[in-house]
């Protein structure tokens, strides 16, 4: 029941994200303040707070090397080593980095445990984790490429890398639209890939049993809040028309700082930017934070040389100690008298 709990939770506070935009500005007009003001104290935010996260992290000591090592270790030559998943320089932990940010190769050999019940005994079984890692890896380059496809609006001058992306990603063309009888643009697949990757996330916390027990609201809310992000977006591009052109006039007087609150728009572009605000601001106090932890994490950034190179913790400060003959030269006589045996007597004169 607590789970129930955890996603009704989230899901009324995404619904209130909702409709705060849509009422502030369908109802009252408050275009400055969702459209200027909102927007920039999301981003001053999402900054100030990563880089405090960061520098807290960077500041936590870190006196052992604990990389975690999946291969043999480096020891004599005539003995084969796994120079990626147990590094003793820097060139391999910078290749190991590579495949744990790109490709997600640690969830890639993740495995689930499960208990299955058979004639009364209960077995211990190992699952496969190939489509947590796929859909996990869909959802990360699916939001990258959109990303990247915002740029757009960012320039005057659309990149090239960005008419790349779109010809790459938009080869799937609809023409018209049975509902409402318009041609519809370039169908975009990653569009499509992140919808599905995040419902296949939130499925999967529902379905399985342990991951019903450990996740809270901080776990349903950002898969919510993003798959209503991309909901909204999806509906601009294909539904909903949004005039592009004001869009872009508003988007690059906003990072020119001469910010105009565009009309004309629509509340539905308002609610995607401060579903966009909400999700920018929360990124440094939730568990989205592992994008720039996984950079710090000593498990991964640390190679394991601890064979050839002999490490001293630099925090290592002088200690006073009491020695067991201080201790018995203090308490001896005590010791004696409580039938304690004792290195040396008591001197009689």
């Amino acid at each position: 029941m607590n789970f129930i709990l955890s996603v009704i939770i989230s899901l009324i506070a995404v619904v209130v994200v909702i409709l705060i935009p849509w009422v502030g500005v369908g109802a009252f007009d408050l275009r400055v303040l969702f459209g200027i003001v909102i927007p920039y104290a999301a981003i001053s935010i999402f900054i100030v707070g990563i880089v405090v996260k960061v520098l807290d992290w960077g500041r936590s000591p870190v006196p052992f090397r604990i990389p975690t090592t999946a291969g043999q270790e480096w020891s004599f030559p005539w003995i084969k080593t796994n120079p990626v998943d147990n590094p003793k320089g820097k060139g391999g932990v910078i290749v190991r980095m590579l495949f744990e940010v790109l490709l997600f190769r640690s969830l890639f050999r993740n495995t689930r445990l499960e208990y299955t019940f058979k004639d009364g005994t209960a077995k211990i079984d190992h699952e496969w984790e190939k489509w947590l890692w796929l859909a996990a890896l869909l959802f990360h380059w699916s939001f990258l490429v959109i990303f990247l496809r915002h740029f757009r609006f960012f320039v005057q001058q659309i990149p090239g890398f960005v008419h790349l992306l779109e010809s790459l990603d938009g080869f799937l063309q609809l023409g018209v639209l049975p509902v409402t009888g318009f041609g519809v643009p370039d169908v975009y697949l990653t569009d499509l890939l992140l919808l599905i990757a995040i419902a296949y996330l939130f499925i999967r916390r529902l379905y399985i049993p342990h991951m019903r027990f450990i996740s809270l609201p901080a776990d349903y809310f950002p898969l919510l809040l993003i798959f209503s992000l991309g909901i909204s977006g999806v509906l601009m591009r294909y539904f909903i028309r949004v005039d592009i052109t004001v869009v872009k006039e508003f988007a690059v007087g906003f990072f020119k700082f001469s910010p105009k609150a565009p009309e004309g728009i629509g509340v539905i572009f308002y609610i995607h930017l401060f579903i966009l605000c909400v999700l920018i601001a929360y990124f440094p106090f939730s568990k989205l934070m592992h994008f720039a932890g996984v950079f710090l994490s000593p498990t991964r950034n640390l190679s394991n040389n601890n064979r050839f190179v002999r490490h001293v913790n630099p925090w290592d400060y002088p200690v006073k100690t009491h020695t067991y003959e201080e201790y018995e030269d203090e308490f001896r006589e005590k010791m004696v008298e409580a039938g304690l045996p004792v290195d040396k007597q008591i001197e009689t004169t």
